[in-house]
């Protein structure tokens, strides 16, 4: 069902686009009242304004419904994600009895390894 959504999403894009490019501009209403040859229209003498401008309203009525329906799958598919989320591991088992070699403060071996110079 999501794909089907997504699919009706992308075609509905690509429609908004086509549409959107193929209207005309304001501004060339103005060259049709000096006789543009407005009457050869294939809409009529109106032109395909109205017809186009709701083509392109009723498609992007579709986007935005599939927007909202693939918004919907999105946040289902989140809360199943995110539903394993509240496991929290515990702590790894720390071993008690490490055998560490007591080193004395006057012993040559603990004065090497020791990266602070000491103040005399």
């Amino acid at each position: 069902m999501e794909t089907l959504i997504l699919v009706v999403h992308v075609l509905a894009a690509v429609a908004i686009i086509g549409l959107v490019l193929i209207q005309q501009g304001k501004g060339a209403d103005a060259g049709a009242s000096f006789g543009g040859g407005s009457s050869q229209t294939v809409f009529g003498s109106q032109g395909g304004s109205s017809f186009f401008g709701r083509m392109t309203a009723l498609i992007a009525l579709v986007f935005f419904l599939t927007s909202f329906g693939l918004a919907f799958f999105a946040s289902e598919q989140a809360k199943t994600v995110g539903g394993g989320l509240d496991f929290v591991p515990s702590a790894p088992q720390v071993e008690e009895n490490v055998d560490m070699p007591d080193l004395q403060a006057g012993d040559a071996s603990s004065e090497a390894n020791n990266d602070i110079p000491t103040v005399d």
